[in-house]
C-alpha cells in the first residue's frame, strides 16, 4: 500500500556551496542554485540572514519549509545546518534534506538517499561530524566531468574542476536537473524519502554501472 500524505510540520531543506559570485556558476554550487530554484517556483526570495546562512521560509503543499544555503563555505556547513536544526527544533532524519554536488555521478543525474557517507565531501562530512550522525536524507546532483570516466576520473580532475564555472552546454543540462531536484524535494517534503527514490533513482542512460 503506497503512503499517505505525511503529517504537516516543518521542513528544512539545505543546499551546499561557497558564498561569493565567483563561485555562483560552478559545478561545487549546485546546491545553492537547487535552493534558488525551489524558491523561485514557490515565488520566495532567499534573503533573510540568521544562523549563518541566507534562508526564505515558504510553504509545500501546507508544510512549512525553510530553505537555506550556509554562507560558512562549504568546509564548516555543518555549524550552519546545527544551528538552523536548533532554531527550528528540527530532527535531522525525519524533517531535513540537503542537497550537494557529487563528482562520481554523470553530469544531471539525480540520486536521493535516507543516509550515508560524506563519499569525500567536505560539506557532507562537515554536517555528519558536526552532527555526530549520518543518517540525514541528501539529494545529489552529478557534476561528474566525464561520464564515462567513473569515480577515478572524476578524483583526478578534483577541486580545480569543482571551482571553475560551468560551461554553457552543461548549464542547459543543469536547467533541467534542477526542475527534477525541486520536485524530488516537493515529493519528499509531502510523500517522504522512499517515495522520492522510488521516483527519481532510475539510472540515466550512459551513466556508468558504478555511478548509482
Amino acid at each position: 500500500m503506497a503512503p499517505g500524505p505525511r503529517p504537516r510540520r516543518a521542513f528544512l531543506v539545505v543546499g551546499l556551496g561557497n558564498p561569493g559570485p565567483e563561485y555562483q556558476w560552478t559545478p561545487h554550487n549546485v546546491g545553492f542554485l537547487a535552493i534558488d530554484r525551489i524558491a523561485a517556483r514557490q515565488h520566495a526570495a532567499v534573503d533573510n540572514r540568521r544562523c549563518k546562512a541566507l534562508t526564505a521560509t515558504t510553504s509545500i503543499a501546507g508544510h512549512t519549509v525553510v530553505l537555506a544555503k550556509p554562507e560558512t563555505f562549504m568546509n564548516l556547513s555543518g555549524s550552519s545546518v546545527q544551528a538552523l536544526l536548533k532554531e527550528s527544533e528540527a530532527d535531522p532524519n525525519r524533517d531535513m534534506i540537503v542537497i550537494y554536488d557529487e563528482l562520481a555521478l554523470s553530469f544531471g543525474a539525480v540520486r536521493v538517499r535516507e543516509r550515508g557517507s560524506s563519499g569525500g565531501h567536505n560539506g557532507a562530512k562537515s554536517i555528519t561530524g558536526v552532527l555526530r550522525r549520518d543518517d540525514w536524507p541528501r539529494i545529489r546532483i552529478g557534476v561528474g566531468p566525464d561520464p564515462l570516466g567513473g569515480r577515478d576520473e572524476a578524483r583526478r580532475r578534483g577541486k580545480d574542476y569543482l571551482l571553475t564555472p560551468m560551461k554553457k552546454q552543461d548549464l542547459v543540462v543543469l536547467d533541467e536537473t534542477l526542475d527534477r531536484v525541486a520536485e524530488a524535494v516537493e515529493m519528499v517534503v509531502t510523500r517522504g524519502v522512499a517515495a522520492a527514490m522510488n521516483t527519481y533513482n532510475r539510472r540515466e542512460p550512459n551513466s556508468p554501472a558504478g555511478s548509482s
